[in-house]
């Protein structure tokens, strides 16, 4: 417990000396310091994506040809659409259609089911993906879920970097 103690009040004097020493660089290096890591490197059919800041991997997909940004999530089921991002894409869900509960942190909430005809990452293309869309009150990211990533050949995480490969 005194171990546990050292280290959170280690580490929150250490968050906020590096917060003060980003503070005194030029106003660009410290743009270019604050943003998240976020590198997306695509060999063939592979792509390694680099953990963020809060350890989380993000990856922009291409649905329906156009952008769509994800956090890559494997304790969701499905890939999980806000409804904004879901009509950038021509899905629109009529109210009738939120006919799925799914439970987040925040609660029960409906969601509509849907089908994405192809989800591309990097090289890697996987079709007929099925998904769900949610109000994008309940959903502050959108989640690419183990319909997608039980598609493919392969995924690991190790030392800060999540392989996909097909």
């Amino acid at each position: 417990m005194i171990l546990a103690a050292i280290l959170l009040v280690g580490g929150g004097t250490l968050t906020r000396f590096l917060d003060s020493a980003l503070t005194a660089l030029p106003s660009k290096a410290a743009t270019v310091a604050s943003e998240p890591r976020r590198e997306q490197v695509a060999f063939g059919r592979t792509l390694t994506l680099d953990s963020g800041r809060d350890a989380h991997f993000e990856a922009t997909a291409r649905i329906g040809g156009r952008p769509i940004d994800f956090i890559v999530d494997t304790g969701a089921t499905l890939i999980i659409l806000r409804e904004s991002d879901a009509a950038r894409i021509g899905i629109r869900p009529a109210r009738g259609d939120y006919t799925a509960t799914v439970s987040t942190a925040n609660g029960k909430i409906k969601a509509a089911p849907a089908t994405l005809d192809r989800v591309e990452l990097g090289g890697i293309a996987v079709e007929n993906v099925r998904a769900l869309v949610l109000p994008d009150e309940a959903l502050w990211r959108n989640l690419l879920g183990m319909s997608f990533l039980s598609r493919l050949k392969r995924y690991e995480v190790a030392n800060g970097r999540m392989v996909l490969e097909q």
